[in-house]
């Protein structure tokens, strides 16, 4: 967090007015995408004409990449794509899914306005063979209502991008990119080289459809890890394409799609300098309406968002795409990211014997700087460690605990070699227990002194001055993770004291965090906050279950 109180206080009001709402509901996320049949994945694009809304009521004329024809099948089985299909045109464009050795076919016809001329797809970091269309300085462009197929060999595992190679200073600008992911060769197993289950560690890697299914029924991830290395395991996925937009270059490309023109490079001459963009967009999405699940009908043409979710010490992948023309400074609260990979490659030391396994040397980012056309992918995780306090709230003062053994002191957290309560402690965590991936050396430490008032009296938080932030609503009613959370810091006391409560204190509370842009005007929209670059990471403990699904 920057050391600026302005901007701490716009921050903290701004989760402050979220916070209620998304602990309330279930927060669909994972990286939904299409695929494209088997060894030969076939994808029909096509470029066109539409419009995205913004959450100050603009409709922002864009082009952008959607589906010909409806692909062959979509991903993860749990998220499937709507009854609607994938739409002739989205932002960004559909999520491409495919296997490390697949040989990709994409089609791309040119239903963009005549005055735009033509358009194309480069792929960086694949060898691409074109037929159709007529050559481009950069690629192989189709021509108006004519069609271009690219062939590509996807040997290279992890998060790539796509995007316009015509005119790139407006075509991207409009909305022509979108994602790759490659899965890596072991497919849905674990990578090779990892320690199976029973060396006395936590386990940490699950092969697809295997992570531990009584704690949630259903599985969001897209492989058992992201390389075929160990450290790529991960249990929960989310990709993030940062991009921004000008909103004076959408309207001069609007005035002019209706232009008469008989050129194949087009008719259009739209100033792209200079640049003073006004929307700042994760997933073609501003906050808080990258807060909406994936498909949401209310975004027709927006359909991902960014909303991570998670359990303590789960292993989140983030997937991190710079889509624009300009870095954004992406900060992660709660933790840092350990950087796997840029642009498909891992960072990987040199092993010192032969033979042996090279080890991770992606480093910890406070801040992670997404760069135009370059990929990253990250392990995130969140586990209260050493925060010195009992984030949940375990007590051994049964007056101040409420009703419950768990409450009163009787729940245990036998630490592993790690120091978590987990599978690997001994005797081992069942999965499903309230404080499941319990930092050990903190629980039972309270705290404040006195487990409700203001931290001026010895309390745990002070409510925002209500002519600066709305509470009631807005207030979690506690600090503590987990069902009960309330009751147990608490009592019977009502929070807050008149009786709105978003959570059911008997059920769930978690923590919410915010990744944000780290530049204050990208966290705005057309200058007016919250807005733009910002989203609410949410941690519900083990016994509440994430449903992705839609």
């Amino acid at each position: 967090m920057r050391n600026t109180n302005s901007f701490t206080r716009r921050l903290q009001a701004g989760a402050a007015m979220v916070l209620a709402s998304l602990l309330g509901c279930a927060a669909q996320a994972a990286v939904p995408g299409i695929t494209g049949g088997a060894a030969t994945p076939s994808f029909d694009l096509v470029a066109t004409q539409g419009y995205v809304s913004q959450p100050d009521g603009a409709s922002i004329y864009v082009w952008g990449y959607g589906c010909n024809t409806q692909p062959s099948g979509s991903a993860p089985g749990a998220v499937p794509l709507p009854s609607t299909g994938c739409p002739k045109m989205q932002l960004p464009g559909p999520t491409l899914i495919v296997n490390q050795g697949d040989t990709v076919k994409v089609t791309l016809t040119n239903n963009l306005p005549r005055a735009a001329g033509n358009t194309s797809i480069l792929f960086p970091g694949f060898h691409v063979t074109a037929v159709g269309g007529a050559p481009g300085i950069l690629a192989q462009e189709a021509t108006q209502a004519a069609a271009v197929t690219y062939t590509f060999l996807a040997d290279t595992a992890g998060t790539h991008s796509y995007y316009s190679g015509t005119q790139g200073d407006l075509q991207v600008e409009m909305g022509l990119y979108g994602a790759i992911i490659v899965l890596p060769s072991t497919g849905g197993g674990v990578p090779t080289g990892y320690l199976a289950p029973g060396t006395g560690l936590p386990n940490t890697c699950f092969a697809l459809g295997a992570k531990l299914a009584t704690l949630d029924s259903n599985d969001y991830r897209l492989a058992a890890a992201a390389y075929n290395h160990p450290s790529a395991c991960y249990e929960r996925e989310y990709m993030f394409q940062f991009s921004e937009m000008d909103p004076a270059i959408h309207s001069q490309a609007l005035q002019q799609s209706t232009l008469t023109c008989a050129q194949t490079t087009g008719c259009m001459s739209v100033a792209t300098e200079p640049y003073h963009p006004a929307y700042f967009l994760i997933n073609g999405r501003s906050f808080p309406d990258d807060a909406d699940p994936n498909y949401s009908s209310l975004y027709p043409s927006q359909p991902y968002n960014g909303n991570p979710h998670m359990h303590p010490g789960e292993l989140v992948l983030v997937r991190v795409i710079g889509q624009g023309r300009m870095q954004h400074p992406l900060h992660e609260h709660a933790n840092h990211l350990r950087l796997l990979a840029r642009d498909g490659n891992m960072l990987l030391t040199t092993p010192a014997t032969q033979g042996a396994l090279p080890k991770l040397a992606g480093p910890l980012l406070f801040t992670t700087t997404t760069t135009p056309g370059q990929t990253l992918d990250a392990i995130f995780q969140f586990t209260g460690k050493g925060l010195n306090w009992d984030v949940y709230a375990h007590t051994s003062n049964a007056a101040a605990a409420g009703s419950g053994s768990e409450g009163n002191g009787g729940a245990p957290c036998n630490p592993d070699k790690n120091g978590y309560y987990t599978t690997g402690s001994t005797p081992p965590a069942m999965g499903n227990e309230p404080n499941y991936y319990e930092w050990c050396l903190d629980h039972k430490l309270p705290l404040e002194s006195k487990p409700f008032g203001s931290v001026g009296s010895g309390g745990p938080v002070t409510l925002p001055d209500p002519t600066i932030v709305a509470n009631g609503p807005w207030y979690s009613g506690s600090p503590y993770l987990g069902p009960d959370a309330n009751m147990r810091s608490v009592g019977p006391t009502p929070i807050p004291p008149f009786g709105t409560i978003a959570n059911d204190p008997g059920s769930e509370a978690g923590f919410a965090y915010m990744w944000h842009s780290h530049n204050e005007r990208e966290i705005t929209t057309n200058n007016i906050f919250p807005g733009g670059m910002m989203m609410m990471m949410l941690v519900d403990p083990w016994v509440s279950p994430i449903n992705e699904a839609n």
